[in-house]
């Protein structure tokens, strides 16, 4: 608690040294320094005041008197009439006193408790010594009720609140005279008087506080606890620090940029839950939190999430979202450490090859989210071991019925139907993570990240990319577009966006077949994504779909040993074990077999970069990966020679001007 007395110098009396205003300590500052004279002590240094004394250390503090003033009317009549039936005076004001009272309830109005009545177009309601006095009037000091009952001042123990919807004002397009009305100035005031004085009065400042309240007073015979009251009131000082940074942010826009860099932006969180730790281990304490007075973009249905999980998941729904949004086809991601292994679009039917490649029994049976997932788990399904899964449609059983078969830590979609939220519920003991994304959830234009005492701000990405980056406008080299080339460029792209770079993807049939990620070059990322590429066709050749393994060996290992055979770079020790799977040991897939069969049938394939090439290195590579169309944002000094090789190998490349970097 504080109180009003300040200390005393050693050298002077408070009467001589202290100022009067702020305004005075300036002038002196500015006189001083002029004449070079050694400013006092008060003027270097900041006025602690001490505690306030009282004989009071109470826990539970019983609640007798009640100012209720609310814009959010969720919930309040049954918190007010709680409160009622536990013979606490209830005062309130305006449209709150009115609900009260046509539910039924005796109210008090403030300006008959005050005996000042509203004015100035009720800007001035409750700024008055007998609401501020009667909420911060320390119990138990002498002087303090002294003075309260000298001055008719009666104690006020509970203060239940919202602010001004200066924010929903701000959105909604208000004008400048119109946003600074919905400034709220009482009540701030109130909830900081309140939450100063937490030792004996309790703060409330949304409607998800009320059920605590009433089971709180219910098990302590009407009052609060200390415990309740400091969360509540650390809660009320993150809340007028949020609103007060939300004015502050938008006053600086209507400033000049000169003037608009003084401005302190501070940000207000709520925690949601705990994690069991960070990144790794020995991270912890490791938390999710939401801003304050905004939803997780997600509801978790099963399942305990972990830190990396939910990283993957943000990345991985964004990037489903914007799919659907860019195609109109069902999409599907497979993350793993914040970079997709696959991502597809349910555009293309299975052929009976990929279905033999992809052990895919029944194709009919595949709905498009599930035929989405399907091409997006074989992109890399070596990679995609353990990953997290987005669907941009709800889950149906045939999507449920594929995802269990695989390793997998969780989902996150818009929706489960009854049946899928069943199967999946039991997958990995109970524990697989499934997340519900909210509905019309749109974060904040402005995102922000803390890394070594440091705070980045950045407005975020939400360029999406369409078929307008992507016209015959577009194209710079003598090739020509076509629907597919087009899909598979806005498929390529939008997964490259959410890849951590330098990054690139190959795209065909509206599924990435090789995602290079995280590479310093640009052309490692191509030799990387390329080698993806290359071992995702090279499954389907007759040799690969001929293997016979043993009855016992697992999904998963027949295919990692699949991969192994086409890679064909065994030690002595791994090819024992690699050979025991098998009932008939194969014969080697020779090189020459696999460049007659890549150079033979693959064809039609996309690139596409996140940031331009900077040199014809990446599309020589590409020419021997099937590549018919590029995508890039261009830019470079050597753009022309990029195009000028892919005229030499016949593709079709596009710059868009926009650059996709994400880190």
């Amino acid at each position: 608690m504080t109180g009003h007395a300040p200390q005393a110098s050693p050298t002077h009396t408070q009467e001589a040294e202290q100022p009067p205003h702020n305004i005075v300590k300036a002038q002196i500052v500015v006189e001083n320094e002029k004449r070079n004279i050694p400013l006092p002590d008060y003027i270097m240094s900041p006025t602690i005041l001490t505690a306030v004394a009282t004989k009071q250390e109470l826990d539970v503090v019983p609640v007798t008197r009640a100012l209720i003033s609310v814009s959010d009317k969720t919930g309040i009549v049954d918190l007010a009439s709680f409160l009622a039936s536990n013979k606490v005076e209830l005062l309130s004001t305006g449209g709150t006193a009115k609900a009260l009272r046509d539910a039924g309830l005796e109210v008090i109005d403030v300006s008959d408790f005050t005996g000042a009545p509203e004015c100035l177009d009720g800007r001035v309601k409750t700024l008055h010594p007998k609401v501020h006095g009667g909420i911060l009037g320390v119990r138990g000091n002498a002087t303090h009720e002294a003075e309260m009952t000298a001055n008719g001042i009666q104690k006020i123990d509970m203060v239940v609140l919202n602010l001004y919807a200066f924010e929903a004002t701000v959105a909604s397009g208000g004008k400048f005279n119109q946003c600074i009305e919905n400034i709220d100035i009482g009540g701030p005031s109130m909830l900081r008087s309140t939450a100063k004085n937490h030792a004996f009065t309790t703060i409330v400042t949304s409607p998800d506080q009320y059920k605590e309240v009433i089971c709180t007073m219910k098990q302590q015979n009407g009052g609060t606890t200390l415990e309740l009251r400091r969360r509540y009131a650390a809660r009320a000082f993150a809340l007028s620090a949020s609103y007060d940074s939300a004015i502050a942010l938008w006053f600086s826009k209507q400033l000049t940029i000169d003037a608009s860099a003084d401005v302190v932006v501070t940000r207000a969180y709520k925690q949601e839950f705990a994690l069991k730790y960070g990144c790794n281990p020995h991270q912890n304490p490791a938390m999710i939190y939401s801003s304050l007075n905004n939803k997780l973009p997600f509801e978790v249905l099963n399942g305990t999430p972990g830190y990396i999980n939910l990283l993957d998941a943000a990345n991985a729904w964004q990037l489903v979202k914007e799919l659907h949004e860019a195609t109109g086809y069902a999409a599907a991601a497979s993350f793993k450490h914040v970079s997709p292994a696959g991502a597809a679009i349910a555009a293309v039917p299975l052929s009976d090859t990929e279905c033999a490649a992809y052990e895919v029994a029944n194709p009919s049976n595949l709905t498009p989210v599930a035929l989405a997932y399907v091409r997006a788990r074989n992109a890399d399904p070596m990679c995609s071991f353990g990953d997290f899964v987005a669907v941009s449609d709800i889950v149906d059983e045939a999507t449920a019925l594929v995802l269990k078969k695989e390793v997998s830590d969780g989902i996150i979609a818009p929706g489960f139907t009854m049946e899928a939220l069943d199967i999946l519920s039991k997958k990995k003991g109970g524990k697989f993570i499934l997340l519900r994304a909210v509905a019309g959830y749109e974060p904040e234009d402005m995102e922000y990240r803390e890394v070594f005492g440091m705070t980045f701000a950045q407005k975020r990405n939400n360029a999406l990319f369409t078929k307008e980056f992507v016209s015959s406008k577009k194209l710079v080299t003598k090739g020509s577009l076509n629907d597919a080339a087009i899909r598979d460029m806005i498929v390529a792209s939008i997964c490259v966006k959410y890849t951590q770079s330098n990054s690139v993807g190959f795209a065909k049939d509206g599924m990435m077949v090789g995602v290079g990620a995280g590479q310093q070059s640009r052309v490692d990322c191509v030799k990387l994504a390329g080698r993806k590429v290359r071992t995702w066709f090279l499954r389907q050749h007759p040799k690969v779909l001929s293997l016979k393994f043993q009855p016992t060996v697992k999904r998963q290992d027949r295919v990692n040993a699949r991969v192994r055979y086409i890679e064909g770079d065994f030690t002595k020790e791994e090819k024992v074990r690699w050979e025991a799977e098998f009932s008939e040991v194969p014969d080697p897939l020779r090189e020459d077999e696999k460049e007659e069969f890549l150079l033979q049938n693959l064809t039609g394939v996309t690139l596409s970069s996140d940031a331009f090439f900077p040199f014809r290195d990446s599309i020589d590579h590409a020419s021997k990966l099937g590549v018919t169309f590029v995508v890039q944002p261009g830019g470079s000094i050597l753009d022309d020679e990029v195009s000028a090789a892919c005229d030499e190998y016949g593709m079709a490349m596009c710059l868009t001007d926009l650059r996709l970097f994400h880190h």
